[in-house]
């Protein structure tokens, strides 16, 4: 989770008061945050948020929550907006690259070194969390008074544009920054297979940003920056929205005005859009699921505190709510605001009234059952990835190709898929141990994906130089009896098998499982060099009404 680290007069200073560091200690987590460490030596406080909170991710939303939920300044925190003139052409070239982007100005900021490094830490917080690494949402920050509006958000040949980007002095291409720059390194994923780039120019044709890798130094923010541009781009309209909604109210908690920019697209809109939010709740839901009994005044005096105007209208409470609050979906979340604004404390602490007793689901106790077996029989417990690759699956154990679950864009050749089967994953694990003493025994009890759905194995191998069919018969034997399972055994036609050692387990007229000798071509194309014996059973098979012995 975010952890944002306040400076105490820093926070003082904007909540408008001097909260004793006692009361915050006390208070803070009751917001729904954990309090991770406060430092004497620099009077900083580090709080970590909630992953739903992301307009809690800087000192200046803390203050905006904290002066509602301690009672300084209770209800809907209103930012007056006015509408700047200015204009953000995004045209059609965008659409197949990056085809979101909204804008807002923020004038008369008052700026320090503090107040930077927390903008700096918030952008840098929503791009890792909602904007999935800037994926799904990338914010540029700018100096408005060195660039002239109109702007104009287009996509052009990586190759046509150059210009200094933020924290260098060289001119550069834009593909020349994906592989000299920083951030165009960390992020030119962002843009594989892209014809196009993303830019943003204003009307003298400066970049203002190359979204989503990088600002131009043009607009660089410093302390004796007065006036903001901002520009959020992204892949999810909403999204971006949220996210400029929360920097821009940070700004104005600086002492900014906060000014629209007109979009002009496929369609027209001005944002940032700061209109609040409106969900429905009544008296009977709130006391229902919180198993309180509140009127109607102490519901709206809690929605106050977590800083919601609330208006009673017959059986119904309308809240509205702050356009920066993105954790906000469905009226159970304004219900949960009632719970924290009211006080977890006030809840008492009373047993439920009626009672419940959870136990393992089969699958688990198997699971369980299993692992205590073969750790007993001198099998060592190992786990590997779900994500495997065809050729591991398939080619290499001289198995005829199945329909797998595909990984869209696998980040390499080894991790393409799902596997279907755990023997395999058993024996790449065996190739990265063949410098290792023998024998080796190993097992898994794991997830296989078929036909989209998990599926839980277990998977045994055995190397040895004197590993055989006999022994790993045995060893299936002996698991079967003591899950109380029963079976037969009968000869298998997999290739993976060295013909007539190889052998399926059936149970109720159903295959549950095979063992045998790895056929010694799928020893060789693992690397190794002496035999191996192997099984996989299905645990799903093994756990209705069969454990009753052992449990």
């Amino acid at each position: 989770m975010p952890v944002v680290t306040f400076d105490r007069n820093d926070l003082d200073a904007l909540l408008g008061q001097k909260v004793d560091l006692e009361t915050l200690l006390e208070r803070v987590p009751q917001l729904g945050a954990d309090v991770h460490s406060y430092d004497e030596a620099t009077n900083s406080l580090s709080i970590e948020f909630f992953p739903d909170r992301p307009d809690l991710y800087c000192v200046e939303g803390a203050a905006t929550a904290l002066r509602a939920f301690l009672g300084f300044e209770e209800g809907l925190k209103r930012y007056p907006v006015t509408d700047s003139g200015i204009i953000l052409k995004a045209e059609e070239s965008v659409k197949n690259v990056r085809p979101y982007i909204v804008a807002g100005v923020v004038r008369g900021v008052s700026l320090n070194n503090a107040a930077i490094k927390s903008l700096m830490e918030l952008q840098e917080k929503l791009h890792i969390t909602m904007g999935r690494k800037r994926a799904k949402v990338a914010i540029g920050i700018h100096d408005l008074d060195k660039i002239t509006a109109p702007f104009t958000y287009k996509a052009v040949n990586p190759d046509s544009l150059s210009f200094v980007p933020l924290a260098k002095t060289e001119c550069m291409s834009m593909r020349e920054i994906l592989t000299k720059h920083e951030k165009g390194k960390a992020y030119a994923q962002l843009l594989d297979g892209k014809e196009l780039f993303p830019v943003i120019l204003d009307s003298n044709d400066n970049v203002i940003s190359f979204p989503p890798i990088i600002n131009g130094a043009l607009t660089t923010v410093t302390e004796n920056t007065k006036n903001i541009f901002i520009d959020v781009t992204g892949t999810d309209l909403n999204a971006i929205n949220g996210a400029l909604n929360i920097v821009a109210c940070a700004l104005a908690e600086r002492g900014g005005s906060i000014q629209l920019v007109s979009i002009e697209s496929s369609s027209k809109f001005k944002t940032p859009d700061l209109n609040p939010k409106t969900k429905d709740i009544t008296v009977g839901d709130v006391n229902s699921l919180l198993g309180c009994n509140l009127n109607a005044n102490q519901i709206c005096e809690a929605l106050s505190k977590m800083g919601c105007d609330s208006q009673i209208i017959g059986d119904i409470i309308r809240v509205n709510i702050s356009a920066t609050r993105m954790d906000i979906l469905h009226e159970v979340d304004v219900i949960e605001d009632v719970a924290k604004g009211y006080g977890y404390e006030n809840f008492g602490n009373r047993l439920p009234a009626s009672q419940t007793f959870g136990s393992e689901l089969s699958e688990t106790k198997a699971s369980n059952v299993i692992r205590q077996l073969l750790i007993g029989y001198g099998y060592l417990e190992t786990t590997t990835l779900t994500l495997t690759s065809e050729e591991t699956q398939f080619k290499m154990m001289r198995l005829p190709e199945t329909e797998v679950v595909s990984v869209l864009n696998p980040i390499s050749e080894d991790h393409t898929c799902l596997r279907v089967s755990l023997i395999p994953s058993q024996m790449a694990l065996l190739r990265k141990n063949k410098h290792r003493d023998l024998p080796q025994k190993l097992f898994e009890v794991g997830d296989v994906v078929i036909d989209a759905v998990r599926h839980k194995r277990l998977a045994a191998v055995n190397i040895s130089v004197k590993s055989s069919f006999t022994e790993i018969k045995s060893l299936v034997e002996s698991i079967l009896r003591d899950l109380s399972v029963k079976y037969e055994i009968q000869s298998s036609s997999s290739e993976m098998f060295i013909p007539g050692r190889g052998a399926e387990i059936v149970s109720d007229g159903k295959i549950i499982g095979v063992f045998g000798e790895i056929h010694p071509e799928v020893i060789t194309n693992f690397e190794l060099r002496y035999p191996v014996i192997a099984l996989e059973l299905d645990v799903e098979a093994v756990t209705e009404g069969k454990l009753d012995r052992v449990a």
